[in-house]
Formats: C-alpha cells, sequence, structure tokens
C-alpha cells in the first residue's frame, strides 16, 4: 500500500505592513494549503478587490474580440499605466463591436427577409405584374388594410370558419409548412381580424420601405443588398482579429499581472488581524518544510512556527504519495474520495490489482500492443492521466495475450508460452476449459478479498479501531468465517475430510457470535463494559440481519470475480466470431472484416472490461477497507482559468 504525504501545520505571522509581501511568497512557494481565518480578517479592514476592474476589462476585451487570454510571464507592471492602456484597446474593441453588431443585425434582418421573398411565386402573373409600393400604399387607405405574413398549413385550412369576419387571405407563395400571402380587411375590422389572426398563429412580415419593384425586382436587388452586407461584416470581424492579434502580447502580459495580484490580494480574506499583526495558517508538506521557510528569508517580522499535523484533532489535507507506476491511478481513487490523512493510501493497491485484472479479462497480444498505442499518444501529446492508465494496461493485455496466445484473434498465430515451456497446467492458458477458467477466476478474487480484510486488519489495530480490527466482517472474525468456509468447500471438491463438530463451532459458529456482538464487545474493550444500547429486541433483529448480510455478502463478492472467467471466454468467443464472418467475406472482405470486427472488439470490450474492472475495486475491495472522506491538499496558487465578469 502506498501512503501519504506527511503534513506540518504552518502558522506565519507578521507586522500587517508586510502582509501584501507575504502572500505573495505564499502563493510562489505553490506547497501552502490555506486554512480559514478566525476572527477578524485583513479584507474587513481594505477596501474591494483594487485589482478587480482591470480584469473585468480584460475579460470583456476577450469577449469582443475573441481573444483568449493566455497567462505569461509575470512582470511587475505600472498599474496606472496597464489600466489606460487597457482603457484605449478595450475602447477601440467596443467601437469596432458596435459596427460590427449593426451590420450583423442589418444582415440577419434582410437575410431573414430574403428568405421569406423567395418563397413568394404568387397566382398567375401576380408576382411579376404587381409593384410592392402599390402594395405598400394600400396600408394607408383610409377604408383597406392589409397584413402580409405566413399561416401554417392546418392554420390556413381553418380560414373558411372566419369567412364571415371580412377577411379575405390571397395565397402568394408556399413552403411545406407555411402558406404566405396578404390578408385583406376593411379598416373598421382590422382590430378583430389581428385578433384571429393571432389565434391562427399568422405570423405577420413587414415589408422594407427600401423594396419596390415587382418580386421578382426586389429579390434581385435584395441580394446584391445581403451580399455586400456579408462583406460588410466579414471586414468588421477582420478588423477585431486585427486588433486583437495587434494587441495580443500586451493583453496577455497585463492579464498575467493583473490576475497573480487580484488572487494574491483575495488572500487577505485568510489572514487574521490583531493589532498590528497578521497571522495565516495553513499546511504544508514535511518535505517542503526547508524551502517555505527559505522564502521568507530577509523579511524580518515574520515568524514561521510549524508542528506535526495531528490527523485526530484536526482536518488534515491530504496529498497521495505513489510510486511512478501507480500515480495515474490516483484519479480513480479521486473518484472514490481521497482517504483521510491517517488512512492508507489504496493506490498501489488499485493499480496492481486494475492492471492485472484488466490484462486477465482483456488478453490479446496485437489489441494489446494498439491500446497501449493509444495510451502513449494521448498521454504525450494530450496529456491525458487516462492516456497513461491505458500504458499500462495495454501491456498487461500484451503479456496475456502472449500467454494464451492470441493476436487480433489469431488463437493458434503463436503457440502459448506455457506449451512452449513444457507448461500444460496453467490456469488462463486453457481458455478451452471453462472450469479451469472460471475457478482461476474465482481463486484470484478469493486471494484479494484475503488481502483486503487483512489490510483493514491492520488499519483497524493502527487507528485502535477495535470493532473495525477484530469483531467486524472485515476483522478477524470476519477473516476466520471466511477462511473456514472456504476450506469446507474446498475439502468438498478435493474430496478432503474437513469440518467435524469442532471445526464448525469454533471456525464458523463463534465468529458468527462474535459478529453478532460486535457493538457490546467493543464497547467492553474500551472498558466502558459489556452492555448493548437501545432495545434487546431491536438489537437481536438488526445484528441477526447484518450477519445474514454479511454472509451473503461474502458469497456474492466472491461469485462476483467470475466475470474476470467470463470475460475471457466472451473475448476469444467475440473474436471467433469475428475470424468465421471473415471466412465467409471471401479473399477480398476477409481483411476489412477482420479490421473492422478487431476494431469494434477492442471498443466495446475494452470499455466493458474497463467498467467491470473498476466496480470491483470499488465493491468488492474498497468497500471492505477504504472509506475515504479526506479532503485534498489545494496548495495556493493563481488562477488563470476562472472568468472574471
Amino acid at each position: 500500500m502506498s501512503s501519504v504525504e506527511k503534513m506540518l501545520h504552518c502558522t506565519v505571522s507578521g507586522m500587517v505592513s508586510e502582509l501584501d509581501l507575504v502572500l505573495r511568497r505564499i502563493n510562489d512557494s505553490g506547497c501552502f494549503h490555506i486554512e480559514p481565518a478566525s476572527g477578524r480578517t485583513a479584507a474587513e479592514s481594505s477596501t474591494e478587490n483594487p485589482y478587480y476592474i482591470p480584469l473585468r476589462k480584460l475579460h470583456e476585451f476577450s469577449v469582443l474580440t475573441g481573444h483568449k487570454l493566455t497567462p505569461d510571464t509575470f512582470i511587475e507592471t505600472n498599474t496606472e499605466i496597464a489600466e489606460r492602456e487597457i482603457d484605449a484597446v478595450l475602447e477601440r474593441a467596443r467601437e469596432l463591436s458596435e459596427k460590427l453588431k449593426i451590420s450583423e443585425d442589418q444582415q440577419s434582418s434582410d437575410t431573414r427577409f430574403l428568405d421569406q421573398l423567395s418563397h413568394i411565386t404568387g397566382p398567375g402573373d401576380f408576382s411579376a405584374n404587381v409593384d410592392v409600393k402599390q402594395v405598400l400604399s394600400l396600408d394607408e387607405h383610409e377604408n383597406i388594410k392589409f397584413r402580409f405574413g405566413k399561416m401554417p398549413l392546418n392554420s390556413f385550412e381553418k380560414l373558411d370558419y372566419y369567412s364571415d369576419k371580412g377577411l379575405y387571405f390571397l395565397e402568394y407563395g408556399s413552403t411545406k409548412d407555411f402558406k404566405y400571402g396578404f390578408v385583406f380587411a376593411a379598416t373598421v375590422c382590422i382590430g378583430e381580424v389581428d385578433r384571429i389572426l393571432e389565434t391562427l398563429y399568422f405570423e405577420r412580415i413587414h415589408i422594407p420601405d427600401f423594396i419596390h419593384g415587382d418580386i421578382h425586382t426586389a429579390v434581385k436587388e435584395l441580394t446584391e443588398k445581403v451580399s455586400s452586407e456579408k462583406e460588410d461584416v466579414a471586414q468588421r470581424r477582420k478588423e477585431l482579429e486585427q486588433l486583437s492579434a495587434e494587441n495580443a502580447e500586451k493583453i496577455n502580459r497585463f492579464f498575467t499581472y493583473f490576475k497573480t495580484v487580484h488572487d494574491i490580494y483575495s488572500l487577505r480574506a485568510y489572514a487574521a488581524m490583531e493589532n498590528e499583526r497578521f497571522t495565516v495558517t495553513g499546511f504544508i508538506p514535511a518535505a517542503e518544510n526547508d524551502r517555505f521557510r527559505s522564502l521568507f528569508d530577509g523579511i524580518g517580522s515574520v515568524m514561521i512556527e510549524t508542528e506535526k499535523a495531528d490527523g485526530e484533532k484536526q482536518k488534515v489535507p491530504v496529498k497521495l504519495k505513489c510510486s511512478r507506476f501507480s500515480e495515474p491511478f490516483t484519479m480513480f481513487v479521486n473518484l472514490y474520495g481521497l482517504p483521510g490523512y491517517k488512512d492508507l493510501n489504496p493506490t498501489t493497491f488499485l493499480a496492481v490489482t486494475y492492471t492485472l485484472l484488466f490484462g486477465i479479462m482483456f488478453g490479446d497480444l496485437g489489441q494489446g500492443l494498439l491500446v497501449a498505442l493509444l495510451g502513449f499518444f494521448l498521454a504525450r501529446k494530450k496529456n491525458m492521466t487516462l492516456g497513461r492508465i491505458m500504458e499500462r494496461l495495454g501491456i498487461s493485455s500484451m503479456i496475456f495475450g502472449t500467454l494464451y496466445g492470441s493476436v487480433f484473434g489469431f488463437e493458434d498465430l503463436l503457440e502459448p508460452v506455457y506449451e512452449s515451456l513444457g507448461i500444460h497446467f496453467l490456469p488462463f492458458g486453457a481458455i478451452s476449459n471453462i472450469n479451469t477458467v472460471l475457478y482461476a477466476a474465482i481463486g484470484i478474487g478469493i486471494l484479494i478479498i484475503i488481502i483486503a480484510i487483512l489490510t483493514n486488519i491492520v488499519m483497524g489495530f493502527k487507528t485502535k479501531d477495535y470493532e473495525r480490527a477484530l469483531f467486524s466482517n472485515n476483522g478477524i472474525a470476519g477473516l476466520v468465517f471466511y477462511s473456514a468456509i472456504l476450506m469446507l468447500l474446498l475439502g468438498g471438491v478435493l474430496g478432503i475430510p474437513t469440518g467435524g463438530t469442532a471445526y464448525v463451532l469454533l471456525l464458523i459458529i463463534l465468529p458468527l457470535v462474535i459478529m453478532f456482538l460486535k457493538e457490546p464487545l467493543t464497547a467492553l474493550c474500551r472498558g466502558e463494559g459489556f452492555h448493548i444500547e437501545g432495545k434487546i429486541g431491536d438489537f437481536i433483529a438488526s445484528s441477526f440481519f447484518e450477519c445474514f448480510e454479511y454472509v451473503l455478502g461474502f458469497a456474492t463478492n466472491t461469485l462476483s470475480f467470475v466475470r474476470v472467467g467470463g470475460f475471457v471466454l466472451s473475448h476469444a468467443g467475440m473474436m471467433s466470431v469475428v475470424l468465421a464472418l471473415s471466412a465467409m467475406a471471401g479473399a477480398g472482405g476477409s481483411i476489412i472484416v477482420i479490421i473492422l470486427g478487431n476494431i469494434f472488439v477492442m471498443a466495446l470490450e475494452g470499455l466493458l472490461v474497463g467498467i467491470q474492472v473498476l466496480r470491483l475495486e470499488y465493491y468488492e475491495m474498497f468497500s471492505r477497507y477504504y472509506t475515504g472522506g479526506g479532503i485534498p491538499f489545494k496548495p495556493v496558487r493563481v488562477n488563470f482559468t476562472e472568468v472574471i465578469e
């Protein structure tokens, strides 16, 4: 098992006049996990963060120009001069952005109307002969009003119901969903007609004043206008991009400076104030103690006090300490929850068992090689933690694939290593023997469960939790019960006489009784005397069902590992189907079928195996010895990804 980094509780104090410098050094250290202050803080005695406004302006510039704010090397900058330069480029960005918005709105409006006009054909020669200006002039007539727009087809079919309401619809074009046209009505009826049109979901289209001539002429002129507007929009965007490019280096430099001083100034909320002195508390790794102290050399008033972190009285942050092999698997530990400061770090155990089980379940030399290569690419080119995990899983798959003699599903392409060495009893090599594979999988599961229980016992004694170490289903009582049942079953399978009255009483019944009485026995170990809390009936009922759950849990947890053998067989079965299909495809399509089949099996089974192994880790192993609940070690540092709005 791995361990966690040893932590020191650290207190930094000094004169208020040196607070900003101290906070800067704390930030630069990269190893100080800061704790909330008690009492009055420096933030309460100061105004709003003075670096907020320039940061907000830089963010606005980023939004307007599309420039991505990127951290650069920190350079001390004159704040007033920097703010004036930011204001100048931001004002220019606002001006160009406003012009762009006007151009885009006009283009959008004209494009939308052009699309609507393109649906208008009109009956007969109506669209070719009628001048739009003449139609527009109708709306100024004192006796007649019109509405131009579109109406859903199902609403159009209901117009006959309103034939007596003084409205007339002149169809002027259609699509599969809408009817376009003019609604004419007497002026005295137009109010009621508008209400009717609203119930029919009539969408009115306002004809711009600049449209004139017949519809075809109007469409042509509007098309030319939209084309010109597109060029104008493109020019506006180009001007914004040019402004961004010309000022990119300067903007990034200002962003780095203001974000750094902003975040450091925000740390004042963690500095407790008393008279003219401040105090900042937190945690640092013990290995960083000397380096951390050296950062404050030359600041005369600063005092640094450290003491060994106490995981019982303090909520100590946890920093996992892992080997190079197991470090990527901290991703899975973090998903489940970090260990407490005084608990063990399960990363190495998880890394070894996960890699081993994945290789057993996904054993194929060729496919494992591809998984490893893909992981290498994702790790090196994309900096993905998952890629580093895939490298290890791919190598494990290659090893077991070599033992199986499987290369891209071809079981006879390589003679299995164990056969070449004259070994004929290696369980996982005998894929054709289903019982052997399943028994071997259960055997691996039993071994892993016993290791998990032993780990829990050790941790129980380490933390002086005697219920956990002695009386629980994952303590000594549970281990004795589980081992006795296994020996009894194994003896039955092998025909070896086991059991007997003494065996059953001492190794099966007695552990069950101890687990049944774990609470009063724990109280006895604490010196509180053998007593049962609450009603005796409630105690008996709850303890009985707990013991029943323990027995059932041992059985189901053990049988869960059958899935390890199941995936060994399913992998071989799926690839045999691929090879059978390739044989049916003939010489021309055989290679294509094999390639596509391997890709499909790798994607599907690789995902399923990864999920199933993680399930075994969490539910069959972690549940026996690991609780999580730790808080992560988060050293103070500038957060350049945080958006200031």
